[in-house]
């Protein structure tokens, strides 16, 4: 009689816990921050802070296959590659990566990789805040994926 009570209660204390999990992390009242150094660079517009990748929010730079590509790579690695950023995730999650804006010495580096022509505007997860930095090599050589269209 006592194990069926405990079970009970350890069943209503799990549920309820798991409850209050998933009501705190489906909807966080406080930026999520992550500050560390840049372990690795996959391409123009990822990044991997230790074993955690993040892809720069609002940012389209091209795959390393494309026009550019290779060039945004080793822009970025020499930007930050063994640096301390910190970047500020929106919460969501593209593939395996966190999405975020992220800053060195207190620049946005998604600016930075754009005005040197190496990448563009994604509107519809930026709202245009970059837009204005584009370049004209930016514009001419990369092509806007399909899912930076609002």
């Amino acid at each position: 009689m006592h194990n069926i009570r405990y079970i009970k209660l350890c069943s209503a204390i799990f549920i309820l816990t798991s409850y209050y999990l998933l009501t705190v992390t489906a909807e966080p009242t406080e930026e999520t921050i992550i500050t560390g150094i840049v372990s690795k660079v996959r391409d123009g517009d990822t990044v991997e802070v230790g074993e955690v990748p993040i892809r720069l929010n609002g940012v389209s730079a091209p795959e390393l296959n494309e026009n550019l590509g290779r060039n945004a790579k080793l822009f970025m690695t020499e930007l930050i590659l063994g640096r301390k950023i910190r970047c500020i995730l929106t919460g969501e999650k593209s593939y395996d990566r966190l999405v975020g804006t992220c800053f060195t010495d207190n620049q946005d580096i998604g600016t930075i990789l754009i005005e040197a022509g190496l990448a563009i505007d994604c509107p519809k997860y930026s709202g245009g805040r970059y837009k204005k930095f584009e370049t004209k090599r930016g514009r001419e050589q990369i092509k806007l994926p399909r899912y930076c269209y609002k």
